[in-house]
Parts: structure tokens; C-alpha cells; sequence
């Protein structure tokens, strides 16, 4: 069947994208496309569109000829791919495979017959052997001569045999993939795309230049950091990035992008309260309950593991030679309307529609902090490194999401940042740090036999050593922790503490030290528990 032409009045505009701007879970894309225009058409056509938001389109344009935009709309079209040279091509392979398997199949059979041939051999001359050797017509010499003859070469027709066996397996299982990806492909798939359709007027001769947006799913980005800072200076260095994701249907090629902290999809009107009804139980309502505490529970679905973070760059040695240039890095210009923020990146975009995460630079920058480190002994032996960083109060709001933390060039871990404004401070926890040494021992526990107001008493004593290992000055946060009574009978109190503190809320118990290098500190603190004799105390397993 041949395919009508196409009428005069009716014209296919070849556009192509030309910017992209994503938002949280969508994306706003504009194609542009020149045509020339006799004065008769009424359509102007743009073809291969993904699946859109059809609300969403708008239309605009400018030419040398004047033109109204009359309406637009868009057609829903089925395709399907050709896929006879795909067909030939797997089949061709198929072929192939399965002639390298008959010819392994013939070298089986040859080995197997060759075998046979070795078995009879040693069957029928396994009596004349023995004649020959009781009559001492053969030397035993030559006897084992031809008994290892025989043996080699059966170990060595059975071993060629099991690796042509082997090999068959293997083309069985190419061969099984191949059939596989020939069903599929020999399955019709009709492919869903849209075209739009400009209705127009137009008033002569002339160039004109057609501009659509629309709004596309399946598009999203989200803020990714990279923190590097030195433990021999006070600044952190931050790369902004940002994780663009697409499977919309078309890829982003050359497009210039533009990521934006908008939500298009959560509409103009606020949402309305439905009524919140109360009620008493009715006693069909208590029947289901009753049901439903009878049936059994089922066990809860282990979350997923978060898998490892890993580094996405590598550190390359520097090279003092003034002949090589530093690679670019492509940035953003940040712009803040109201509670949106928005990031247009001074290159063009490729970001292909395959689902996979790629990432950009939004920008980097320094910003000045002042560590300090934190302690729990109880729970572990190592001092955790914290850095005070201040948001630059012209600077952009940092949004949440996952950081990578790098420390003296190494991968240590990722954390999470909130939603940080300009002038904000905030605190990065940068994992431990082994220049500051902690051992802490229970000196003393001492049961007092002798019953004070029909009490009975126990005393712990704690003793911590803190050695700075570490060149600087550093400032240090370290917590304890008391038990903390339930019971009204039980009496927890701190009896003494060096250097002394007040007992806090919950039975913690917090010194701030200040360490110069190389020194060692010393902490003792004592407390208290008292019951009555017949009371047992659990859960003082320290």
C-alpha cells in the first residue's frame, strides 16, 4: 500500500531541543525548529514527541513572514520498528553457533570410537599377555610399555572428550539466549509516540521560526555533595553537583539545562479538609478486630542495606611543568526567586534517556570552619572529628541531600545535609579520628556490706586517659553516662567527679577539654547505687 503524500497544506517542521529545564520529579523541554512557509499551509507538524503532559504544551514563534497561532494538539501515533536486519543478524548466529556444535559433536563421536577401539584392544589381548608373560616370552618392561600406552591414551581421549562436552554446554546456552532474543525481537512491539499539531495562518512567503514547550515525566534531579577538607587547614572544600536522571524517551543532546527547586506538579490550590469523622465501635467492627487479632502476623520486610558509598574521582600526582593546563569544570549561574532557587549551567547538557543517574557541577567553593572533636568512651574508643562550617551569607542555599566526605584525599564516608540557607552554620560529622587516644577502666567497684538505713550500697568508680596525639591544639566533647532509675526504690547518685560536673538530664554527664599537643588528661568520676537488700537490680551490666 502506498503512504498519501502529504498535503500542501500541512508542512513537517524538523526541530530539536534546545533547552531542558528539570524540576524535582519532571521536566520543561523546548524544541525550536526553522521552516520555510509559502502562505498556504494550515498545519505546522513536529514529529517523534515522547509521551507528554498534553496540558502542558505551549507554542510561540518568530519570521520574516507574519503568522497566527491559531491552536495546538497532538496525535497519539503507533509504530513499529523494522527488525528484518536484526532478524538476519541472530539468525546468522544462530547458524554459526550451531555448526561449531556439529562439529563438536563429530569430534566426540571420534574420541568415543577411538576409546572403544582402546577398550577392545585391552580386552582381547589381556590373555595373550598373560601367556606370554607365564612363558617368559615378554619382558615385564615391555609389558608396562604397552599397558601405560594404553592407559595414556585413554586418559587422553577422555579428557578431549570432556572438554568438547564442555564446550557444547556452552554454545547450548549462547544458543538458548540468542532463540530467546529472536522471540522477542519477532514479537511485534508497537511504539507509542505523539506529534503536534500548530494550526496556523499565514499571511505570505517567508522564514519562520517555531518554539514548544512541554512538560515530560520521568526526569528528576537531585543535590549531590563532595566535601574535601585537610586536617592541616580550616577550610572545606565543597563541590556542588547535581544527579540528573531521564527516561523520558528522547535524549538531551547539546540542550542548555537549567535545574530549578520548583514543584509544578503540586498545583495552585491548597488542599481541602474532608470531614474527620469519630465513632464508637459497632459490634461488627468489634468482630473484624477480633478476627484480625486472631490472625497470624506477618514478619516484617528487612530494609535493604544501603549499599557502600564509593568515591567518583581518583587523585592524580601534580606535575610541575607549565606547559599543562588544569581541565574546566562546568558550573551553574545560581538565581533565587522567592522560595525557588534555580541553577543554569553555563554548558550544554547531554543527558541521554537511559534511566542513568550523570552528573554536573553546579559549583565549588571554600568555605572557612573550625574543628572540634566529640567522645563517648562508653560506647567506643575513639574520638569522632566534627567541622563548623558557616554558609556564605551571599551564597547559595545548599539543598538536602546525600555528601561524599573525603578527608587528606581519602574516601571516609557520606552523610546527609538538611536544607541549608545563606549565613546558616552547620555541622559535618567527619568520622573518627585515631590521633586522639582514649582508654577508659572501671577502678573500683565496691559493695558496701554494711546495710545503711536498710539500704544496700554499690560504688563504681571510672577513671578515662586522654592523650592528644595529634600536632594542635584541639577541643574536645566528652560524654558518660549514668544509669537512670525506673524505679523509686533505686537511688543512682554521683558521688564524685574530677574535673567536677553537674549531673545532667538522663544521667549524662559532658566535659568540655581543651588538649595542646602531646598532653594527657585525666577523668574520675564516681557514682552510687542504692536499693533494698531483697530488691535485684537488672540492667547495671557495665
Amino acid at each position: 500500500m502506498v503512504n498519501p503524500e502529504i498535503p500542501s497544506w500541512r508542512k513537517t517542521v524538523q526541530s530539536e531541543i534546545v533547552a531542558v529545564t528539570v524540576y524535582a520529579d519532571r521536566a520543561l523541554v523546548t524544541r525550536r525548529g526553522v521552516v520555510d512557509l509559502t502562505g498556504i499551509e494550515q498545519e505546522l507538524v513536529i514529529t517523534s514527541v515522547p509521551e507528554i503532559e498534553t496540558e502542558s504544551v505551549r507554542v510561540s514563534g518568530t519570521g520574516t513572514v507574519g503568522v497566527r497561532l491559531v491552536g495546538v494538539s497532538s496525535d497519539r501515533i503507533y509504530t513499529t520498528e523494522p527488525v528484518a536486519e536484526r532478524v538476519a543478524h541472530l539468525t546468522r548466529q544462530i547458524e554459526q553457533l550451531e555448526a561449531e556444535k556439529r562439529h563438536l559433536q563429530a569430534q566426540v563421536d571420534a574420541l568415543a570410537l577411538q576409546s572403544s577401539f582402546i577398550a577392545g584392544l585391552r580386552e582381547k589381548t589381556e590373555e595373550p599377555f598373560a601367556q606370554s608373560l607365564s612363558r617368559k616370552n615378554l619382558s615385564l618392561s615391555e609389558t608396562l610399555d604397552f599397558l601405560n600406552f594404553l592407559g595414556s591414551q585413554y586418559s587422553e581421549y577422555v579428557i578431549a572428550s570432556g572438554e568438547c562436552k564442555t564446550q557444547q554446554q556452552e554454545l547450548d546456552k549462547q544458543l538458548q539466549a540468542l532463540h530467546t532474543s529472536l522471540q522477542i525481537i519477532q514479537t511485534p512491539h508497537p511504539k507509542e509516540s505523539f506529534s503536534l499539531v500548530v494550526g496556523v495562518e499565514v499571511a505570505g512567503e517567508g522564514e519562520f521560526e517555531l518554539e514548544v514547550s512541554y512538560l515530560v515525566n520521568r526526569a528528576s534531579w537531585t543535590p549531590l555533595y563532595d566535601l574535601r577538607f585537610s586536617t592541616t587547614s580550616d577550610i572545606v572544600h565543597l563541590s556542588y553537583l547535581a544527579e540528573i536522571t531521564q527516561s523520558s524517551g528522547e535524549d538531551w543532546i547539546g540542550a542548555n539545562l537549567t535545574l530549578s527547586t520548583a514543584k509544578p506538579g503540586l498545583g495552585t490550590l491548597p488542599p481541602k479538609l474532608e470531614p474527620w469523622y469519630i465513632d464508637a465501635p459497632r459490634p461488627q467492627m468489634l468482630r473484624q478486630r477480633q478476627l484480625a487479632a486472631q490472625r497470624p502476623l506477618l514478619p516484617p520486610i528487612p530494609e535493604q542495606a544501603a549499599p557502600a558509598a564509593k568515591a567518583d574521582w581518583q587523585e592524580e600526582d601534580e606535575v610541575a611543568q607549565d606547559t599543562f593546563i588544569s581541565a574546566e569544570t562546568v558550573t551553574a549561574e545560581v538565581s533565587k526567586e522567592g522560595n525557588v532557587v534555580t541553577f543554569k549551567l553555563t554548558g550544554g547538557g547531554n543527558i541521554p534517556s537511559d534511566g542513568a543517574p550523570h552528573k554536573t557541577t553546579i559549583f565549588n567553593d571554600n568555605y572557612p570552619c573550625s574543628f572540634d572533636y566529640v567522645a563517648m568512651p562508653r560506647l567506643v574508643s575513639f574520638a569522632y572529628l566534627q567541622a563548623n562550617v558557616k554558609n556564605s551569607s551571599n551564597g547559595a542555599t545548599l539543598l538536602p541531600g546525600k555528601a561524599n566526605i573525603f578527608r587528606d584525599n581519602v574516601f571516609i564516608g557520606t552523610t546527609q545535609l538538611e536544607n541549608i540557607a545563606p549565613g546558616q552554620e552547620f555541622k559535618l560529622n567527619l568520622g573518627i579520628d585515631e590521633g586522639l587516644k582514649i582508654e577508659r577502666d572501671l577502678v573500683e567497684r565496691l559493695v558496701d556490706k554494711r546495710l545503711i538505713s536498710n539500704q544496700c550500697r554499690t560504688t563504681y568508680s571510672y577513671r578515662l586517659l586522654i592523650t592528644n596525639l595529634i600536632d594542635k591544639e584541639v577541643n574536645l566533647e566528652v560524654t558518660e553516662q549514668l544509669p537512670v532509675s525506673r524505679n523509686e526504690q533505686i537511688k543512682v547518685r554521683l558521688s564524685r567527679s574530677n574535673p567536677q560536673i553537674q549531673l545532667g538530664e538522663m544521667g549524662i554527664l559532658e566535659w568540655q577539654l581543651t588538649l595542646p599537643p602531646q598532653e594527657r588528661r585525666e577523668i574520675y568520676y564516681q557514682f552510687n547505687v542504692e536499693h533494698p537488700p531483697e530488691l535485684m537490680v537488672v540492667g547495671l551490666d557495665i
